[in-house]
Order: C-alpha cells, then structure tokens, then sequence
C-alpha cells in the first residue's frame, strides 16, 4: 500500500469516528431529554393523583356531613310527630266528648226555656200542677248537671264575677251603683267549661254607673 492510500485510510477512519462520536453524542442529549420528560411526567402524575385523592376525600366528608344533617333532621321529624300523636291520643282521651257535651248544653236550655215560660203561664201560676212539673223539671236539670260534673264539665261563675272576656261576653249594661262597673249582675244564658276548654261562654249583664241628670239631659239633647 502506498503512501497516498494510507492517508486516505486514516482520513476516513478519522471522519468515521468523529460522526459515530457525533451520533453518539446526539443520542446521549436525545435519552437525557427523554429522560427529564419522562420525570416531569411521573411527577405531574403523581400530582395529579394526588390532588384527585384530596378532591377524593373532600367529597367523601361533604357527603358524610350531608348524611348526618339529614340524619338529625329524619330524627327530629320523627320525634315530632311521636309527641304530636301523643298530643292527639291524649286530647281524644280528655276531650273526646267535647262535640257531644257542646250539643247536649241546648237540653239544658229547652229546659230553662220551659219552666220559664210555665212559670210566666197566667192559667198555670199558683196551681198545684204547675209545682209537680217544676219540680220534675228541676230534677231533670240537676241530673243533667250531675251527669256532666262526673264528666268534668262544669258552669262558668258569672253572678257578681268581674267579666272576664275569656269566660263572658257581655250582652247589655245595667244601671247599678251598688256594684263596681263590669260586674256581673244578670245571666241570659250559663256558659260551660269542660276541664280547662270553654265549651261555651256565658251570656250576662254587667252593671255600670247611673248617669246623672245632666248626663241623662245632655244625652236626651244630643238624640233630638
């Protein structure tokens, strides 16, 4: 082999190292990149994953804490209705007869209602008859009062009570200085309690102070 031949053995060696070394080096810059990228991905992975868990978690306690309110309001619904129903069972017990009383208080009034107008009879006053039915009627009315005592129900006091409208109401006034005006002085019809429910209200009469005459003149003027 000569000389020129030699050199360009050499040459091409040469030139064939430096490519490799060259390809080479690419190579190694091209995996570390991959490398890093691969990295930046396993992290942004696990970052991911994370934060997902944490949302995870986040929502399994809003929805734990959701169950609870719910819970205690299911709870609460229910304890209200328990106590409602026992409200119920016992006002059937004490007032179960309520309607029943209110309607049968209008025999009492017929009651009252006949012997009043015997009493007011001209062909009955002072006769032997008239007494024996009054007296009947008499027994009649107290059975009735006894029936509805053992019932728990019971007369409103009105005769020279104060009014009170929660027991009373007033119909008329009645000139009366003897009496401190708003006292009871007549009743028209006896009101009834039944335990502690007013089944109905006593129909009365209050008093109330005379006028005097220049009252009485000045409102004579004013109804001319």
């Amino acid at each position: 082999m000569d000389k020129d031949e030699l050199k360009e053995n050499i040459e091409e060696s040469t030139t064939g190292d430096t490519e490799l070394n060259t390809q080479s080096t690419e190579n190694g810059d091209e995996d570390k990149k991959n490398e890093v990228e691969n990295l930046e991905a396993e992290k942004s992975g696990e970052n991911l994953e994370a934060e997902t868990k944490d949302k995870e978690n986040i929502s399994s306690e809003e929805e734990l804490e959701t169950l609870k309110d719910k819970l205690a309001r299911t709870f609460a619904e229910m304890e209200n209705q328990r106590r409602r129903f026992e409200k119920e069972k016992e006002d059937a017990y004490e007032y179960g007869g309520y309607s029943f009383a209110k309607e049968a208080l209008n025999l009492l009034d017929n009651l009252e209602r006949s012997k009043a107008a015997l009493e007011n009879d001209e062909k009955l006053k002072e006769t032997d008859a008239l007494k024996k039915i009054i007296e009947h009627l008499d027994i009649i009315n107290n059975d009735m009062l006894s029936i509805f005592k053992k019932n728990n129900i019971e007369p409103v006091k009105s005769i020279n009570e104060k009014l009170d409208p929660n027991l009373h109401q007033a119909m008329m006034e009645i000139e009366d200085d003897t009496k401190e005006p708003g006292t009871i002085i007549q009743e028209i019809q006896k009101g009834f309690m039944m335990k502690d429910r007013l089944l109905r209200p006593s129909l009365v009469g209050v008093s109330k102070k005379k006028a005097s005459e220049e009252q009485k003149k000045g409102q004579n003027d004013e109804k001319n």
